[in-house]
């Protein structure tokens, strides 16, 4: 099982998801590997930070509570038990408006805060002052409640409290200075803000403690127990300052500042010379060396490498330019050869042409004449190859069987002098062993045709096949007609060389013996 191969991929199937990680910029990398590895560092640090002020907070609230408390129940026992005996006088007055000894008992209750401003009255239901000070009007007792409670701004706190025969009532001021006497906690080592309030109304007894902006309270309500009066208690927990702000960005900015510093390394020391070496060996070009020494390179390993690319592309220019001379040589060595059988096809034709002459029969001479006429085809073909052996190109059928035509023409015998040739030879490229073949099977139908007919009248076309890298061949004349010279002459001098070039053309040789035409495919390269 180990050695079966993988099933290939398509070209356009998604790539793995490593493959795509892999694709990322390397800082996008190394910036998200730093973020994972510091951000949960700088988390923590920001959850202690919290921790830390949280438990502050609750530590100013446990202060709060015990503060509220004592301060409440120190006002709730001195409001109470003042009110408790002002509603015994009123009730005694109630019921004796000349009872002296219970409006004593009170003026003695309310003796100790008169020097702080503390007073009280009772009245008559007409009016009339039973006993205390007349105190400026309120709203008094609301229907159904048997104690009442206004706030005077800036000044106190005025209890109301009515008696069982409801025609007597008693108001008490107290000042609010008496207040916050009453309701200063035993531990003064922590500020608190304190402030009575009925029905929204407010009446500051300490004064918040000084803060910025960032300033937060803890904030706690106790109820007193009298009417709708509650104390409200404020303490400062732990201010937003700017040491507590640093203490909760600072890990982030840590976090940032790595992250950033270390990509900006890593791309100054390392992604941007690796960038600019890149692009300096896209732009290389054959033969030529890659030097990097007027490039900044600030990492020597990244220098080493630049080196080394120096060395192989020197390497490579050195090297090609062996092959170049190499080549230089080949192409001299090969004109060389090309240029001696060239020669050698022409003194071989010389020499056919010289022992032509001295024949002694007229045989003879027609023999030595079509052996001149195929060795002129080969020297044709051999001619042409030649002349574009630079481009490599392919060899042009049009002008390869047009000077075949004239060379044909040129060395025809004195009866062959009557035959007629017309082309219509499209300008395609063939090989050499194409053209080899094409050549000689264009000699053979013409020299079949006049053989047949010395007054031939022979049409030769090369036009397009079905394909584009097909071509048809297509030799015709009259002479090639189905007739008693032409199957003798195709039986015992032509037909089988003919099918031979045929098999080496890889195409199969059609005759159509109705209109004297020869026809074949041949393989193409293209056009010219």
């Amino acid at each position: 099982m180990s050695d079966i191969d993988p099933a290939p991929q398509p070209d356009d199937a998604p790539l793995p998801r490593s493959s795509r990680i892999a694709r990322w910029p390397t800082g996008a990398k190394l910036f998200l590997i730093l973020s994972a590895a510091l951000l949960p560092l700088a988390l923590i640090a920001v959850f202690a930070t919290l921790q830390t002020s949280r438990l502050a907070d609750a530590e100013a609230r446990a202060r709060l509570r015990i503060a509220a408390a004592e301060s409440g129940r120190a006002i709730a026992i001195e409001l109470v038990g003042d009110m408790t005996a002002l509603r015994v006088a009123v009730n005694a007055l109630g019921i004796d408006p000349t009872d002296a000894a219970s409006c004593a008992r009170a003026q003695g209750v309310f003796a100790q805060q008169a020097s702080a401003g503390a007073r009280f009255e009772i009245a008559g239901r007409d009016g009339r002052l039973l006993c205390g000070t007349r105190l400026p009007a309120t709203d008094g007792l609301p229907d159904g409640t048997a104690f009442g409670a206004d706030i005077l701004p800036a000044r106190g706190v005025v209890l109301s409290v009515e008696g069982a025969r409801d025609d007597v009532s008693a108001r008490a001021f107290f000042p609010r200075d008496v207040l916050r006497r009453l309701g200063q906690p035993t531990s003064r080592a922590t500020s608190f803000a304190s402030a009575l309030i009925v029905d929204g109304e407010a009446l500051p007894l300490e004064p918040a403690p000084a803060g910025g902006v960032f300033q937060r309270l803890e904030t706690m309500e106790t109820p007193l127990g009298i009417a709708d009066l509650r104390l409200q208690t404020s303490v400062r927990s732990a201010p937003i300052t700017s040491s507590l702000v640093i203490a909760l960005l600072l890990p982030l900015l840590m976090w940032a500042a790595a992250a950033g510093i270390a990509w900006l390394v890593v791309d100054r020391l390392l992604l941007r010379p690796l960038r600019r070496l890149r692009a300096g060996v896209a732009a290389y070009t054959p033969g030529t060396v890659i030097d990097p020494r007027g490039w900044m390179l600030p990492t020597q390993e990244i220098s080493d490498l630049a080196d080394t690319f120096r060395t192989l592309s020197r390497t490579v220019a050195d090297h090609e330019e062996g092959l170049e001379e190499g080549l230089r040589r080949q192409t001299k060595l090969t004109r060389e050869v090309h240029h001696r059988v060239k020669n050698n096809l022409q003194v071989i034709s010389s020499l056919i042409n010289f022992h032509a002459r001295g024949a002694r029969s007229a045989d003879a001479t027609a023999a030595y004449a079509s052996i001149q006429r195929r060795v002129d085809a080969l020297a044709v073909v051999h001619r042409h190859h030649f002349a574009e052996l630079e481009e490599h190109r392919g060899l042009n059928l049009r002008t390869l069987i047009g000077e075949l035509a004239s060379n044909l023409r040129a060395t025809a015998s004195e009866q062959q002098h009557m035959i007629g040739l017309t082309l219509d030879v499209d300008p395609f490229l063939v090989n050499q062993d194409v053209a080899v073949a094409v050549a000689f099977l264009v000699t053979e139908a013409i020299e079949l045709a006049a053989g047949c007919d010395p007054a031939a009248q022979i049409r030769v076309s090369v036009k397009p096949a079905d394909t584009d890298t097909r071509a048809v061949l297509r030799v015709v004349s009259r002479a090639l007609v189905d007739g008693d010279t032409l199957r003798d002459l195709a039986g015992t001098r032509y037909g089988r060389v003919m099918e031979g070039l045929s098999r080496q053309l890889r195409s199969k040789l059609h005759h159509d013996p109705l209109t004297g035409a020869y026809e074949i495919a041949v393989a193409v390269i293209g056009r010219d």
